[in-house]
């Protein structure tokens, strides 16, 4: 091939010595070597002085680079300070300066399993609603049960996150004492339970070396009182006449609170309700929690509960979607601190046991309350 085939004549320097041997006098570059090495060796091409910026026609591309396929192949290669608008070889591909497509909006996302969830939670609900209106101890039975499984999960992950060694065989046994002594004594019956799970939580804390202690009692205080104590006021509901039904409004009006604060949540929320606490909770999802128990609770208490209208139950509504909030946002605390999303797997699309309670806890002394106040504890 000849040196015109590139577009350009050769250069002196460029390709080198010319064919016709070294100019006199010039001196060969790369290492020494005597002639008779040089009669059997072809000196190194040498670059020519190129401008740092490309000369006059390479102002805006920088500098002369290598040009050509970086692996060997049958094609010839283009040498080194020929200018990259040389033409390419075949085999290297041109690049693409056609623009990307846009990638496609993505939908928001639940953030669980929406099947699994719906599946578990109307599992759940046809054994409390089995349980509640059969045999009003076989519903005592479940408050219990998941007392115990709620001060379960509480207590592991305080240990596993905190170290914090909360005595659990002292909270399960007063705990679950605890729901039953409000079903059967009333509110004085849960109070003498909770002192006397508080004092066994002391004394069986002093079978191990006291480093901690202080730590671990406080937090068995805390998980008695948070647990079992708040839900004998469920067990307590179900005393009165009608307590089926007042129970029913219970986890009726927390459900529909928590599912209207979803639903608009997750249609509409923009404006954050406390981010530092529960990224995912919006101001418009309170609207919705407000909106849907406030709407429930005046069918509940017209229609379900003995003697109650309409009125006190946009109250109770109200009040109920407070209480649900506050204690999500509650949990939601707890996790944050112990660094969590779920309390448990035991849920599937739930998580925990805890994780259903939440609400349903600190919701619980509110609605005893006030359906003691509008109808009476009868």
């Amino acid at each position: 091939m000849n040196d015109s085939s590139w577009g350009a004549p050769p250069q002196a320097g460029y390709w080198g010595p010319s064919e016709q041997g070294p100019a006199q006098g010039a001196a060969p570059a790369g290492p020494t070597y005597d002639a008779h090495d040089a009669q059997h060796t072809r000196p190194m091409p040498t670059a020519p002085d190129v401008p740092a910026h490309g000369g006059d026609q390479d102002d805006d591309r920088g500098a002369a680079r290598l040009s050509g396929p970086s692996v060997r192949n049958d094609s010839p290669a283009v040498p080194f300070g020929v200018p990259s608008h040389y033409p390419q070889s075949p085999q290297e591909p041109m690049p693409s300066t056609a623009p990307e497509p846009a990638p496609a909006p993505q939908k928001k996302s639940a953030g669980r399993d929406l099947g699994a969830a719906i599946g578990v939670g109307v599992g759940l609900g046809a054994v409390i609603v089995a349980s509640l209106f059969v045999v009003k101890a076989v519903f005592v039975g479940v408050v219990a049960v998941a007392v115990v499984v709620g001060l379960w999960e509480l207590t592991s992950r305080l240990e596993e996150r905190k170290g914090i060694k909360a005595p659990l065989v002292p909270l399960a046994v007063g705990g679950a004492a605890m729901v039953v002594a409000g079903y059967v004594r009333g509110a004085e019956g849960a109070w003498v339970a909770m002192a006397l799970t508080a004092l066994a939580v002391l004394v069986w804390r002093m079978t191990e070396p006291p480093e901690g202690y202080l730590k671990d009692v406080t937090a068995g205080v805390f998980a008695a009182f948070y647990v079992p104590f708040l839900a004998t006021f469920v067990a307590m509901m179900l005393t009165a006449d009608d307590g089926p039904s007042r129970v029913l409004t219970f986890l009726l009006l927390t459900v529909v609170s928590d599912t209207g604060a979803y639903a608009i949540g997750w249609r509409f929320g923009k404006h954050k309700l406390a981010p530092r606490i529960s990224p995912g909770k919006t101001r418009e999802g309170l609207f919705g929690a407000v909106s849907f128990a406030m709407v429930a609770g005046a069918l509940c208490m017209q229609y379900l509960i003995d003697d109650g209208t309409w009125w006190q139950g946009l109250v109770l509504g109200l009040a109920v979607a407070a209480s649900a909030t506050l204690g999500d946002l509650g949990e939601s605390m707890i996790k944050r601190d112990l660094g969590i999303k779920d309390m448990g797997t035991l849920l599937p699309g739930h998580g925990g046991i805890m994780d259903r309670l939440d609400s349903l806890l600190p919701t619980a002394p509110v609605v005893w309350l006030l359906l003691v106040l509008f109808v009476g504890s009868g």
